[in-house]
């Protein structure tokens, strides 16, 4: 499709970003779908400036929110969404009549995708590894959203996971527990819970053959979600097969942020395979 007067823009917003596979994966849905619309990537040092200059252009529709960003580019919405409000970071901005908005579409990716994958999570036992960005969306999502019955957090930053904590006990009613990852809680917290998810960089690409779980751990009442997809089948998923779990690779948490962001830009259904095909043909 040509580029013309007419044609919307989004992007994603970070530093590094040539790394992303954004750009891939919505300028393809766009031609899917014979939108005319185009999805750029803006390395940006002064978030606050990137912001003003999309702002003042009238066809800019929307944009994803990277590191180091999520947070800083707060301040210069003029509406953020009350689970990312939560959180305390966003990684999406809708354009609408000249108002801004900021999402967080981490915190619902991860939730429509152990749905999709058929974890249940009403009142239920989740446990959460990890307490960076990644986890803080994530159990945000799960504390508020989700009806789960208890939230254990397990991270090696202390202060960070703590203070994560008791964020989330202020703004909802759930029991939350936090301890530090090691074996020993690992042995404390798994038999009793029902949905594992694993938010940490142990297994990705370079070290493919890590895991922070012992395989002993793992059982057949337990739902798990790992959120590294590079590679799509992590030690953890592999592990977690072998004992009989419900396995949910990271593949879908990442396709299905994506999808949303899509959603909100375009308002139109996203063609979820072609989104899905761009991913699994890269990390294959």
């Amino acid at each position: 499709m040509d580029i013309d007067a007419r044609t919307q823009f989004c992007g994603v917003i970070g530093n590094p970003v040539g790394h992303s596979l954004s750009p891939a994966i919505h300028n393809a849905a766009f031609r899917k779908l014979g939108l005319n619309f185009v999805y750029l990537a803006w390395q940006v040092e002064t978030i606050g400036d990137a912001i003003k200059g999309l702002r003042a252009l009238g066809n800019f529709r929307g944009a994803s929110v990277t590191i180091p960003h999520k947070v800083a580019a707060i301040p210069f919405l003029d509406h953020v969404e009350m689970t990312a409000q939560r959180i305390g970071a966003i990684n999406t901005i809708v354009a609408e009549k000249g108002k801004l908005t900021g999402y967080n579409t981490d915190a619902t990716g991860a939730l429509r995708a152990l749905r999709e994958g058929g974890a249940e999570l009403k009142g239920r036992r989740i446990v959460v590894l990890g307490s960076g960005g990644a986890a803080r969306s994530i159990a945000f999502a799960l504390a508020v959203e989700s009806g789960a019955e208890k939230l254990t957090l397990l991270g090696v930053d202390d202060p960070e996971r703590t203070s994560l904590a008791q964020d989330i006990r202020t703004q909802a009613a759930l029991t939350v527990e936090d301890f530090h990852l090691d074996e020993t809680t690992l042995r404390l917290v798994l038999p009793d819970a029902q949905v594992l998810i694993h938010c940490t960089p142990v297994g990705m690409s370079l070290n493919a053959d890590t895991t922070c779980i012992p395989p002993s751990l793992l059982h057949t009442d337990l739902s798990v979600m790992d959120i590294v997809y590079n590679p799509l089948e992590t030690r953890l998923l592999k592990d977690a097969k072998r004992a009989g779990c419900r396995t949910i690779p990271g593949l879908e948490m990442f396709l299905n942020q994506a999808v949303t962001q899509f959603e909100f830009w375009t308002n139109q259904p996203a063609p979820v395979d072609v989104m899905r095909a761009v991913m699994e043909s890269h990390f294959r």
